[in-house]
């Protein structure tokens, strides 16, 4: 590796010291990031601190409220089966959901982006033209399409979202690649002899990490929101199993009857998101990426 290279790469961990500071110092982020550990926490521990099973019926607890004073300490819904359990294995599932779906559109739109943006020319002009028509296609037409074909599944909503969410962020790293595919260190690299696959990995996408994972941190509650959407439409996780949605879905059913039903999952689901979304701000003005 050349001296600018060196350099570059050198300065990378000091950046990185720079930006956990920042983090230390922001008390938005701090407790963002310690509400999400605690869902996170609770979403896997959770369901094992309770007897309930997340898909028995209490015929002797229909629609409880909630309370300490019996077994069910977040109330029952309709069926008589435990909020609590349910809520914490809904949490379990829509992070999952958010999660692995963000990891794809990382691995694929960090692969595709940063080739479209090295090569130029006519290989990103044709690779950007498929980015263009799959944007065309409306999302929820494509998820009720492949329900319809495969029938309904979670791994088709894996699937479904993901073969769309990859998208942006392809169209970030690239951006990014061309903004520092002409640099010194990279003229450097090539100059020392690394080819194309070499400079990918060792050069490019170390130096676009920053603003991928702000947007990562971004997309997680964005695509946790859609697959809320589409459970709360009867597209998503179906019973027995919940998510969010499916919970928020059947307790705007019985809100004025019980409206712990909605009250509940509402509120997980509305910190989550505002926790991811607050912690992927902060993020952003400490590595200083300007806004994506």
């Amino acid at each position: 590796m050349s001296a600018p290279a060196d350099e570059r790469a050198s300065q990378a961990p000091g950046i990185w010291r720079d930006a956990l500071r920042r983090l230390r110092g922001s008390r938005a982020a701090l407790g963002a990031a310690s509400a999400i550990a605690i869902l996170v926490a609770l979403a896997i521990l959770g369901p094992h601190l309770n007897p309930n099973r997340y898909d028995a019926i209490d015929w002797s607890c229909i629609a409880m409220p909630p309370g300490l004073e019996h077994a069910h300490w977040w109330g029952t819904d309709p069926l008589g089966r435990d909020l609590f359990v349910r809520t914490l294995l809904g949490t379990r599932i829509s992070l999952a959901v958010g999660l692995l779906a963000t990891l794809v559109s990382l691995l694929v739109g960090i692969g595709y982006g940063a080739v479209a943006g090295y090569a130029g020319g006519g290989v990103d002009h044709l690779m950007m033209r498929v980015i263009e028509i799959l944007s065309g296609l409306p999302l929820i037409f494509f998820v009720i399409l492949l329900t319809v074909v495969f029938g309904r599944s979670e791994y088709l909503l894996f699937a479904a979202i993901g073969a769309i969410g990859w998208l942006t962020m392809a169209r970030i790293v690239r951006g990014q690649t061309m903004a520092i595919r002409e640099r010194e260190f990279i003229e450097a690299a090539t100059a020392a002899g690394a080819g194309p696959v070499r400079i990918l990995v060792r050069h490019v996408v170390p130096n676009v990490i920053g603003p991928v994972i702000v947007y990562a941190t971004l997309m997680v509650p964005q695509i946790i929101l859609f697959e809320s959407f589409l459970s709360f439409l009867g597209l998503g996780i179906q019973e027995p199993q919940a998510s969010l949605g499916t919970l928020i879905a059947s307790g705007a059913a019985e809100m004025e009857s019980a409206p712990w039903m909605l009250l509940i999952p509402s509120a997980v689901l509305a910190i989550l998101l505002i926790s991811f979304h607050v912690l992927g701000d902060a993020l952003r003005d400490a590595l200083d990426v300007g806004d994506l």
